[in-house]
């Protein structure tokens, strides 16, 4: 026979009850709204919620007369005093949905964003307002279960489904009797304890969702600290250079072009021809280089590149010779960022030396750029007039090219063993290895969407760019990032096996212990994210997990009070860690593996769970 502690507690009146439901929801309404500000991170957020928990307060007393009414009412109907706690948690319900008519549109108007992206149905933001006005209810209803349960109690023999709840909250683990001001004594006995563990399993998982609202705070720890990454690179690069785009050689010709308009007038207008190379030819050599800015490394590199080729155009049938000003002719070379270059580019022309200055008489092709003036005559273009020319430039990230010649050929090379080939066309061919990479990419007439010549503003030089980006192999906030994805699965399974061994071994785990268990999974993405930025990825995840393993196997060990069973809690987080590690480094068969691995940790869940009699009165099967 279970000895039954009883605590006594005075019958509150309905003006309080309804109080505290009015003003508790308001509050945890407004801590909702915090909550939301603090994700779109608004700098008033904590002015801005004290001014919503004031609006809440006066917004919901048509909300606390409605109470005062509807609570005496419920308490006639007939019953047990749990099922009118369900029918006030039903009431509750209806009001969130009668307040959720108008916050609805007023959120759909104000594109009020809350933990999910900004929709544009305005259903999503009426089942959005229902979600957090009957969870602000609930949980005041909760914070004060034990009040309403003595307004609504009544003589009971038996434990019912919502006494386990009131008995779980109750810190100092005792059975409550509960004493009218008349004479009626209610006594909360052992119940069965199917509905125990039903409870237990209900506020488990209740414990799982709420916990995910510290893992987003760390997922946008993540993200702050990714940004502050890029802002470093994008300084460094852009006092060093950045980008590099690279086209031409190529010449620009003064033309005045005649036409007939609409009216049948003779107009003649100045303009410019460009003309690209007959053959190209282009290699580069790229040197990386790591430069350090407080905790974080820049990848930038040096390149080396050779340009050799000959112009030899074939006059368009619509283009009159008579009209090209050959003696006032540009030789232009395209260039996105002049601070990476590391000496003046001289360029071989025709047999001429030439100097290249910054300026373009056009941009079409580029918008910066150099040039030289070059005189020629109609006579000089029959011939091929061949070009070379050498540059050594830095840039960061990326080095592209446009590939304006009728035939060209482009080689690039680097000791980097990570590049990316990107841009409009993938190299022709290209070997990777861990000394470095080599690639190539062909042109020609055929496969080159524009003519040799082409007047000014008819040449687009959109999405004709390709190249190759020397990058950093997936950083350590890319992989942090993907392994707090797997947060829900961290904390539920961890929970699923605390309450599974609670249940086998008969000694019930507090559900503040779940919370500080789950606060311990949580603190091992920020050790991750911190020691990740100091060494390689895999040590500081092996570090952080080892750390977690250890705090909740020893945490464990002195709940159940056995060595053994904190053995088997560290074998089963070192397994799971072990697996989400094997995800984060998978790439195209993560879902296949990730599947297969939780098919296993359900059978091995139900494996386990197979001895609990959950109608039973007892823990365990004989």
């Amino acid at each position: 026979m279970e000895t039954v502690t009883k605590t006594y507690l005075p019958k509150k009146s309905t003006a309080i009850i309804a109080f505290q439901l009015w003003f508790f929801t308001a509050f945890v309404l407004s801590v909702i709204f915090l909550i939301s500000l603090l994700q779109t991170k608004e700098e008033y957020a904590g002015a801005l919620s004290l001014v919503f928990f004031i609006a809440a307060c006066i917004g919901s007393l048509p909300a606390f007369i409605i109470l005062l009414i509807a609570i005496p009412f419920i308490n006639k109907s007939n019953g047990s005093w749990d099922k009118k706690i369900f029918l006030l948690f039903g009431f509750l319900f209806c009001i969130s949905c009668l307040y959720a008519i108008v916050a609805g549109p007023v959120m759909y108007t104000l594109k009020v964003k809350f933990f999910i992206s900004t929709s544009n149905s305005i259903l999503a933001y009426f089942f959005m307002a229902v979600a957090a006005l009957f969870v602000s209810c609930l949980t005041a209803a909760v914070l004060i279960i034990k009040q309403i349960a003595v307004y609504f109690s009544y003589e009971n023999k038996t434990q019912s489904f919502l006494s386990i709840l009131i008995e779980l909250f109750n810190l100092n683990n005792q059975k409550i009797k509960v004493m009218e001001p008349s004479t009626n004594e209610i006594v909360t006995t052992a119940t069965s304890q199917s509905n125990r563990i039903l409870i237990k399993g209900v506020i488990t998982g209740a414990l799982i969702l709420l916990l995910l609202i510290p893992a987003f705070f760390i997922t946008n720890l993540v993200t702050e600290r990714q940004q502050r990454q890029t802002e470093v690179v994008k300084e460094v690069s852009s006092k060093w250079a950045t980008e590099q785009t690279i086209s031409g050689p190529y010449l620009v010709f003064p033309y005045k072009y005649t036409y007939t308009n609409d009216t049948g007038k003779i107009i003649t207008t100045k303009t410019n021809l460009v003309v690209f190379a007959e053959d190209l030819k282009v290699n580069g050599e790229m040197i990386p280089e790591n430069r350090q800015r407080s905790i974080y490394k820049v990848l930038l590199y040096k390149s080396s590149i050779a340009v050799n080729g000959f112009f030899k155009p074939q006059w368009p049938a619509d283009v009159n010779t008579a009209n090209i000003d050959f003696t006032n002719a540009k030789l232009c070379f395209g260039l996105s960022d002049f601070k990476g270059l590391e000496e003046e580019i001289k360029i071989n022309f025709n047999k001429q030396p030439y100097v290249l200055s910054p300026g373009l008489p056009l941009d079409d092709i580029s918008k910066t750029g150099l040039s030289a003036p070059v005189q020629l005559t109609a006579e000089n273009l029959t011939a091929e007039l061949p070009f070379n020319l050498s540059l050594k430039l830095r840039g960061s990230e990326r080095l592209h090219f446009l590939p304006l010649a009728a035939n060209c050929k482009f080689e690039i090379k680097s000791n980097w063993p990570h590049p990316s080939f990107d841009g409009n066309v993938l190299p022709n061919e290209h070997a990777i290895s861990e000394k470095g990479f080599n690639a190539s990419w062909a042109f020609n007439r055929a496969n080159l969407p524009f003519n040799m010549v082409a007047m000014q503003g008819k040449f687009k030089s959109d999405k004709l760019d390709f190249g190759v980006s020397i990058v950093q192999p997936a950083d350590q906030y890319e992989k942090t990032m993907r392994s707090v994805k797997y947060a829900v699965l961290f904390i539920g399974l961890t929970f699923a096996f605390f309450f599974i061994i609670e249940l086998l071994q008969k000694k019930p785990f507090h559900p503040v212990q779940y919370v500080l268990v789950g606060l311990a999974l949580l603190i091992f993405y920020t050790l991750l994210l911190s020691i990740s930025e100091f060494i390689l990825f895999d040590y500081a995840y092996g570090m952080a997990a080892f750390a977690t393993i250890a705090l909740i196997s020893l945490y464990a060990k002195s709940h159940f009070a056995k060595w053994g069973i904190a053995g088997i809690f560290a074998a089963a987080l070192s397994c799971l860690y072990g697996f989400i590690f094997v995800l984060i480094r998978l790439e195209d068969t993560a879902l296949l593996l990730g599947s297969i691995g939780l098919f296993i940790v359900l059978a091995v869940v139900m494996y386990l769970s197979r001895r609990i009699k959950w109608y039973g009165t007892n823990y365990q099967t004989a």
